[in-house]
């Protein structure tokens, strides 16, 4: 699992322990990734800590072959691993994009990249990929984070489709607001009112169950999909008049 050192990334690690996984944890930072090994090993169960810029795939490539190394075989990939870059896009850089793109779409391609051979040698696995609610209907000032993103989703649709009857399985899980460092400084709207990162983990379990293509969360996202797929004319009303962007500081905080 990718951005394992907190939020989504913790709460999903956990999860899987309580349901008897054993769980290889990437991201930069050892000390929070050792906080989370703790509970999963609460669990009764065994975390790999490995820390992981997954921005570089040779580090990934070590990642991969050292949880295969301990447990000989990888059943589920959660590429998690993410940072919320904001810009108007009369204020962007060609360096806000390649960092949004580093982090929220290379991190998760070198990660599918090493895993897929050996889980089509096993003829069995699970890939789970975090996209959000912005890659469904984009939001004013997202424009780096909706452009990795939305080739993430991209990515993943034909990904499913490509291992179609290989025994390999695909899940896109579209988060709204969620409740994490990334975006603790953004104020939202009622409508929009930010998750729990254990929400998002129970998601995750239930599409990895159930073999779910695509998940929305929560309810209120599956409403703006609907109307924007109706009418996007329509999306874009409704997301001036909730004002969906919310309101910020220049802070920013990441999950690599």
């Amino acid at each position: 699992m990718t951005g394992a050192s907190t939020g989504i990334g913790r709460a999903t690690a956990v999860a899987l322990a309580q349901h008897g996984a054993h769980v290889a944890l990437a991201a930069r930072s050892t000390g929070p990734l050792r906080e989370t090994a703790s509970l999963i090993e609460s669990q009764g169960r065994e975390a790999l800590v490995v820390p992981t810029d997954v921005t570089q795939h040779d580090q990934v490539r070590k990642l991969i072959a050292a949880t295969i190394d301990r447990w000989s075989r990888i059943d589920i990939l959660i590429c998690n691993a993410g940072e919320y870059i904001r810009s108007s896009i009369a204020e962007l850089t060609v360096a806000d994009v390649e960092r949004s793109m580093a982090v929220n779409f290379y991190s998760a391609l070198y990660s599918v990249l090493e895993v897929l051979p050996q889980m089509r040698r096993q003829a069995r696995g699970h890939i789970v990929l975090v996209s959000t609610m912005d890659a469904k209907k984009a939001l004013p000032l997202d424009a780096p984070y909706v452009a990795a993103k939305s080739a993430l989703t991209g990515f993943g649709e034909v990904l499913r489709q490509e291992v179609h009857g290989d025994g390999v399985h695909v899940s896109t899980i579209f988060p709204g607001r969620v409740d994490t460092a990334m975006i603790e400084t953004l104020r939202v709207p009622w409508i929009s009112k930010k998750i729990t990162s254990e929400a998002v983990a129970c998601a995750i379990i239930r599409a990895i169950r159930k073999r779910r293509l695509e998940v929305i969360l929560p309810a209120q996202a599956i409403g703006l999909d609907y109307l924007n797929t109706l009418s996007p004319r329509l999306g874009d009303w409704a997301t001036r008049y909730f004002h969906l962007e919310g309101w910020e500081s220049t802070h920013r905080a990441d999950t690599s």
